[in-house]
């Protein structure tokens, strides 16, 4: 499966991957503090495990900041 990740193209050997997938494989350490945008609709870390994506998904991970 290929996914445009952040503007990247990756490439992931499955069939399907919900977005809890994606990202245990992407960023298996830093979880907390993360938002996942697929087609410019935030999905909410309950939805995570049950929402699958696509080839033709938009996939934007943002992490958060400190800062002011």
């Amino acid at each position: 499966m290929e996914l445009k990740i952040n503007q990247q193209i990756k490439q992931f050997n499955a069939e399907s991957l919900s977005v809890q997938s994606l990202l245990d494989l992407e960023i298996p350490n830093k979880q907390n503090g993360i938002a996942v945008a697929i087609n410019n609709t935030v999905v909410p870390k309950i939805n995570w495990s049950q929402h699958f994506v696509s080839e033709t998904d938009e996939i934007l991970i943002i992490s958060a900041t400190q800062g002011g």
